[in-house]
């Protein structure tokens, strides 16, 4: 991978750990992550519209991966009020690339390797570590964790057959819009205005420039380098995102859960490149 392309992938790593610390730090997390959607979409959309080029084939997937992407948003937040981010994180950043393996090998034929099998073995051994072998985190926490790794599974298998008949920055704004509509509409209905008034903070609109951000330098870094070299070098996210648990949000990282996150990513590594 070229240094440039490298430097890119790291800083989209940085802005995405960034973006899930905003959030798990905020007292609000769902008014903060609803806002934050909605400047995301609001920084996007005029590049969208600049760069329009959508076919009609395109709306299944948009209806598709805006249901997920909602249902992702809010199970997040419900992980994070209730877990910490350095256990939420990488479990679910790890589950995720290997139920779109497990799906693409069961139902769509796809071809795996002992590389990705491996990788699948260092994952499961990474989540374990990341619990905790004695007294560790809840399993109902961690099985939260999954269920938020399937909804990433989700909405990536349809992005990568959506965004074919789409231009993506036009294609991220539409999937977006009507998350960032449902939330807004419902933070209003439960506790008003004044809810979303007291959430609009450096916080939300960090985080929705910090997603769009980290998307943004991700398409640009695969114009550079090979599409597997950008997925393994960007899963360094989830050890960022256990360190900044650690120093920002003064969670107990222990020894396991760091060694854990490293084994995960390491996993995600090896799934993604074999």
């Amino acid at each position: 991978m070229p240094l440039d392309a490298f430097a890119i992938v790291m800083a989209a790593a940085v802005l995405h750990a960034f973006w899930n610390l905003v959030i798990a730090g905020s007292k609000d997390t769902q008014a903060t992550t609803a806002l934050a959607i909605g400047v995301g979409v609001l920084v996007v959309l005029p590049f969208a519209l600049l760069r329009w080029d959508v076919k009609a084939e395109v709306w299944p997937f948009v209806i598709a991966s805006s249901v997920l992407e909602l249902a992702y948003f809010w199970l997040l937040t419900t992980a994070y009020d209730r877990a910490e981010m350095s256990l939420t994180y990488p479990i679910a950043r790890g589950a995720a690339p290997v139920i779109v393996l497990l799906v693409s090998v069961l139902f769509l034929s796809v071809p795996t390797s002992i590389v990705q099998a491996s990788g699948i073995g260092l994952v499961a051994v990474g989540v374990v570590l990341v619990r905790g072998l004695r007294g560790g985190a809840k399993w109902s926490d961690v099985a939260l964790a999954l269920v938020i790794g399937s909804t990433i599974a989700g909405y990536s298998l349809v992005d990568n057959q959506g965004v074919r008949y789409a231009d993506p920055i036009a294609y991220i704004a539409l999937i977006l819009i009507g998350p960032a509509i449902v939330g807004l509409l419902y933070i209003a209905s439960r506790g008003g205005v004044e809810r979303l008034r007291r959430a609009a903070s450096w916080r939300s609109v960090a985080g929705g420039v910090g997603t769009m951000a980290a998307y943004t330098l991700v398409l640009f870094a695969f114009r550079l380098a090979s599409a597997p070299s950008v997925a393994t070098v960007r899963e360094v996210g989830v050890v960022f995102a256990t360190i900044g648990g650690a120093v920002f949000l003064k969670e107990k990282v222990g020894p396991s859960r760091l060694v854990g996150s490293v084994v995960v990513a390491v996993g995600i590594a090896l799934v993604v490149a074999g």
